[in-house]
């Protein structure tokens, strides 16, 4: 669920146009992390603005002039930068709250569920469009399944 200049959160509409796409970029690359959106979109708006104030004009007016790159017809290009992120497996992984849905990496999950059932709908479905992994994980941690859905 990407945002991009023309379906972004409500918060980032009084922003200035660059420092909106500024904090997309931003908010977007969090949440591909494992950010929660909650978190994501203030500290991504936090930052945009800090960036815009020590940013040259020229930094400032190259940014401007690019491509949105969460814009609809261009979201798969927002990852040539960082194509690891779409190689990732998922994993489901017990947490304080349940059962996590976290990529491999990242340094929080995505979703968090009171059942595994749950957690493991999710990932495959992760997993089936990214057309990569899931590791299923036991309570103890141990390996309890894994489904590929790589696509080559």
């Amino acid at each position: 669920m990407p945002w991009d200049m023309d379906d972004y959160p409500s918060s980032m509409k009084n922003l200035d146009e660059v420092v909106r796409k500024k904090a997309i970029d931003i908010a977007n690359a969090m949440v591909d992390e494992g950010y929660k959106a909650s978190r994501a979109i203030p500290i991504a708006t936090k930052q945009a603005k800090t960036w815009y104030e020590d940013a040259s004009q020229d930094e400032i007016q190259a940014f401007k002039n690019q491509a949105d790159p969460t814009a609809r017809g261009n979201r798969d290009d927002r990852y040539a930068s960082r194509p690891e992120m779409l190689e990732k497996n998922e994993r489901i992984i017990p947490h304080e709250k349940g059962w996590a849905v976290q990529a491999n990496g990242a340094k929080q999950p995505s979703d968090v569920f009171d059942t595994k059932a749950g957690a493991i709908d999710r990932g495959k479905e992760i997993a089936k469009n990214k057309g990569t992994g899931l590791t299923i994980h036991r309570k103890d941690g141990t390996i309890e399944d894994h489904i590929s859905y790589n696509k080559s």
